[in-house]
Parts: C-alpha cells; structure tokens; sequence
C-alpha cells in the first residue's frame, strides 16, 4: 500500500466548495493559511466605506512523481488584481522568471569554470517580499 495513498486526493477540485469536500484538500488549505499566520502577513481589517475589496481566489493543483503518481495536494490562495480599476492602486505586475537560454548560459559559464551550482524552492518566497502599498 502507498503512504501517500492516506494523506492525498487524487481528485483535483474545481471549486472551494468540491475541496471542502476532501479531508486532504482541507489539510493542504488549512496548512496554506496557517503559513500566513507563522509569517505574520495576515491581517483581516474591515473594509473602508466606499472602497470595493479586491477578492481572492484559491487554485488548486496535485503534484505528481515521475510515475505519475499524486504525491502532494497544493492550493494556492491569490489576489484577483485584475478586478482593480485604472489608475486606482493599478500597476503592472509580472512574476520575474528567467529564460531558458540565460539558464543554459548560466550553467555553461559554471561548467566552463567548474562551479558547483544548487538550486532550491522556498516554498513561501512570496510571503517574503516586500509591498510599496497596502493590499
């Protein structure tokens, strides 16, 4: 029997409602916003009188092995940005990533000289980073 067979879905929901369904996509929700709270970057404020809250939304996705196989259930909870109005708080946003060919030049540079290159994920590096406004 599979361990990972007792402590994941391998059903991905479509909705907050279908996951609260599943004791694995409640865990992995529970385990989301538990983060924000060790982190302290959470702060539940009531809403100014005439200013419309941006809303959130929650993305669910299961990670698989090389075999295919469900090994990690993850959500996401995000900020619908796109929901601003022009010119009030509304900025252009990207998620800074590089591309492949400087990635392969990269680790032709560190071959050539003989470096030894790590890589990791920080599982909540955008809890880390710092904001220019409230949100």
């Amino acid at each position: 029997m599979c361990i990972y067979a007792l402590t994941v879905s391998i059903m991905k929901p479509n909705s907050v409602k279908e996951a609260l369904t599943d004791p694995a996509w409640i865990e992995s929700m529970q385990e989301e916003l538990h983060q924000f709270i060790r982190l302290d970057v959470w702060e539940l404020v009531p809403s100014p009188d005439g200013i419309k809250p941006l809303t959130l939304k929650r993305f669910f996705k299961n990670k698989h092995d090389e075999e295919n196989t469900v090994i990690h259930n993850k959500t996401r909870l995000v900020m619908r940005r796109y929901r601003q109005d022009e010119g009030i708080g509304f900025e252009e946003y990207f998620a800074p990533v590089a591309r492949m060919e400087a990635i392969r030049i990269f680790l032709a540079y560190a071959v050539h000289k003989g470096f030894t290159v790590s890589q990791m994920d920080v599982k909540t590096a955008f809890l880390h980073a710092s904001l220019k406004e409230d949100v």
